[in-house]
């Protein structure tokens, strides 16, 4: 069975950083994308970071701010977040699919708060 888990959320103050992880178990396929995504209250799921093969894109909102990395070895996502904003404010979710989509795991959240 696979499994997701974030950790690594919490209350942040704005200019503050934070590195959310996603640690993976149970997965048999090969990851070929992973990465981040965002639902703020009242909007719909949005892309914050995504490893596809080797190329990694971002949100236009996230650039230069958020950097996504990958440790192939342990499976695991990390999302590094600086300069953050209250606008960053939501539940952030972590996804793997396989090539073709058809393998496609999401984690539970975690909740990422900025504010003073």
């Amino acid at each position: 069975q696979v499994q997701l888990v974030e950790s690594g959320g919490g209350l942040v103050q704005p200019g503050g950083s934070l590195r959310l992880s996603c640690a993976t178990s149970g997965v048999t396929f090969n990851i070929y994308r992973m990465g981040w995504y965002r639902r703020a209250l009242g909007s719909q799921r949005e892309l914050v970071g995504v490893i596809t093969g080797g190329t990694t894109n971002y949100a236009d909102s996230v650039k230069g701010r958020c950097t996504v990395s990958r440790d192939n070895a342990k499976n695991t996502v990390y999302l590094e977040m600086n300069s953050l904003k209250p606008e960053d404010t939501a539940v952030y979710y972590c996804n793997i699919q396989n090539r073709w989509g058809t393998q496609d795991y999401w984690g539970q959240g975690t909740q990422v708060t900025v504010s003073s």
